[in-house]
C-alpha cells in the first residue's frame, strides 16, 4: 500500500508542476507575440534609416562623420551584455554568456583599456560568479524596453566616444531571425562604418532620389546618431524576442515531459494498485481456507 500511495503522491506533485509550465509557457506565448510585433517594426525602420545613411554616404559629397570611420590603433573598448533576468529559457543565457566571455578574452588581451556593462540578473551573477568586475549593471530591461530607456544609454555611448573615452561598442545579445533560429552573436555597434557596406544605388541614382535642405552633411549629422540609437534599440528587442521564444520552447518540453512521466506513473500506479488488491484477496481466501479446517 506504502508503494502505491507514493506513485500517486508523486503523480500529484507532477500534475501540479504540468500546471506551472504550461501557464508559463502560455504567458511566454503572450509576450513573445507582442515583442516580435515591436521587433518586426524595428527592424523594418532600421533597414530604412540604414539604407538613408548609405544614400547620403555615396552622394557624391565629401561627407564624412566620426562615428562612421574606424579609428586607428583603438585601445579603449566598451563589451555590453545583454541577458534575462529569470531562468527558465533553456539555454538561452548560457550560449550569449559563452560568445560574450570569448569576446571579452580577446579584447582584454588586444585592448588597453575595456570596459564591462551587463543587462540581466544571470549574466550578473554569471560574471560575478568568475570573479569579473562589471562596471555597470542593468536591470529594469524586461520583455518591453522602451526606446527611452535604452536612449539614455545610447546617449552615453556616443558621448564616450565622441570624447575619445571608447574608441569601439561591441554588444553581445541573441539575435532573432525566425521562431525556430535564434543565435548568440556580437556585433560592433561603434564605429558604424558597416553602415554603408549594403548595397547602395550609384551616385547619380542617390542625387536625384535626394535633394538636401540645407545640407547633406547637416543631415547626415542628426541621421546617423539616430541609426545608432535604432540599431541598439533592435538589439534589446531582439534579446527580448528571443528570450521569450526560448522559454516558451523550454516550458512546452517540460510540459510534454510532465505529461510523459504522468503515464508511466499512472502505470506503475495501476500495476501496483493491482498487485496490492490481488495480494488482498489471497489473504482473504487464505484465511477462509483456515478457518475451514
Amino acid at each position: 500500500m506504502a508503494k502505491a500511495r507514493a506513485l500517486d503522491k508523486r503523480r500529484k506533485s507532477i500534475r501540479n508542476i504540468r500546471k506551472i509550465t504550461r501557464t508559463m509557457e502560455l504567458i511566454a506565448t503572450a509576450r513573445f507575440k507582442k515583442a516580435m510585433d515591436r521587433a518586426h517594426a524595428a527592424s523594418a525602420y532600421t533597414r530604412r534609416i540604414t539604407a538613408l545613411v548609405g544614400d547620403l554616404a555615396q552622394a557624391g559629397l565629401a561627407v564624412k562623420h566620426p562615428l562612421l570611420e574606424p579609428r586607428e590603433n583603438p585601445q579603449r573598448a566598451l563589451l555590453l551584455i545583454l541577458t534575462a533576468n529569470r531562468g527558465l529559457c533553456g539555454g538561452y543565457n548560457s550560449n550569449v554568456f559563452r560568445l560574450a566571455y570569448t569576446r571579452y578574452t580577446e579584447l582584454k588581451a588586444e585592448m588597453r583599456s575595456l570596459g564591462l556593462e551587463v543587462s540581466g540578473k544571470r549574466g550578473i551573477n554569471a560574471l560575478k560568479f568568475r570573479g569579473i568586475e562589471v562596471d555597470e549593471k542593468f536591470t529594469h530591461f524586461e520583455d518591453r524596453p522602451a526606446f527611452a530607456q535604452v536612449d539614455v544609454l545610447a546617449n552615453r555611448y556616443l558621448q564616450s566616444y565622441t570624447a575619445g573615452q571608447i574608441d569601439r561598442l561591441d554588444v553581445a545579445y541573441m539575435r532573432f531571425v525566425s521562431i525556430s533560429r535564434q543565435e548568440p552573436v556580437v556585433e560592433t555597434l561603434l564605429p558604424l562604418g558597416s553602415l554603408g557596406d549594403h548595397e547602395q544605388p550609384s551616385t547619380q541614382a542617390a542625387q536625384s532620389q535626394y535633394e538636401f535642405l540645407p545640407s547633406a552633411e547637416s543631415i547626415l549629422a542628426e541621421v546617423v546618431p539616430t541609426s545608432f540609437k535604432v540599431k541598439l534599440f533592435k538589439c534589446f528587442l531582439d534579446a527580448a524576442v528571443s528570450e521569450q521564444v526560448a522559454r516558451m520552447v523550454a516550458m512546452k518540453a517540460a510540459t510534454e515531459n510532465a505529461g510523459d512521466l504522468i503515464k508511466q506513473l499512472s502505470s506503475n500506479y495501476n500495476r501496483a494498485r493491482q498487485s496490492q488488491i490481488t495480494g488482498e484477496i489471497m489473504e482473504v481466501l487464505g484465511g477462509v481456507e483456515a478457518l475451514k479446517n
